[in-house]
């Protein structure tokens, strides 16, 4: 954790995670006990708003339950859901055999609207198999199915044209 003064920051408080630590950012003015009230109030903050994008297991398992209960008719049950870390091509996998779903943690730290797209997109797997019409008009109701698409299609393309920079880097 690393504490930033700054002379140009008069009111404002800001946290954020850089290079894989909190930051928080505090004007140069602020007390030694201002700092230590802000940075617990403002790292509190930030672990808050990590849980909410990170879930556990068990708050996987919970959301998919209202999922199920909000676009599926409560139909839509699996045993199990979790995060993997195993799935380097896909978002998610699902075993309607078991009712095993699996998460990518690379969805981990994703708008919330992407996790509950792919998380709805397994769950219809345990109702329908593959992608045909009966598939798709299940994930109808949802109303951010097309702007996940779009966003997991986006880091698809980036990731891709990163490896051929790196590729092409490597090359010269």
């Amino acid at each position: 954790m690393e504490v930033r003064r700054s002379r140009r920051r008069t009111k404002t408080v800001s946290a954020f995670y850089e290079g894989g630590r909190a930051v928080v950012a505090i004007p140069d003015r602020f007390t030694p006990a201002q700092e230590r009230e802000w940075v617990d109030r403002m790292v509190a903050r930030l672990q808050r708003a990590e849980r909410r994008r990170r879930p556990s297991d068990d708050a996987l398992a919970q959301l998919a339950e209202q999922l199920s209960a909000q676009y599926l008719g409560g139909r839509a049950r699996p045993e199990s859901v979790s995060w993997v870390t195993n799935q380097g091509r896909r978002w998610g996998s699902c075993t309607p055999a078991t009712g095993t779903i699996r998460l990518s943690h690379h969805l981990q730290g994703m708008p919330a609207w992407v996790l509950e797209y792919v998380l709805l997109h397994e769950l219809a797997h345990l109702l329908v198999g593959g992608h045909g019409p009966r598939f798709w008009a299940l994930l109808a109701g949802y109303p951010h199915t097309e702007r996940a698409r779009g966003f997991l299609e986006g880091v698809v393309h980036a990731e891709q044209r990163a490896a051929v920079a790196d590729e092409d880097a490597r090359s010269a």
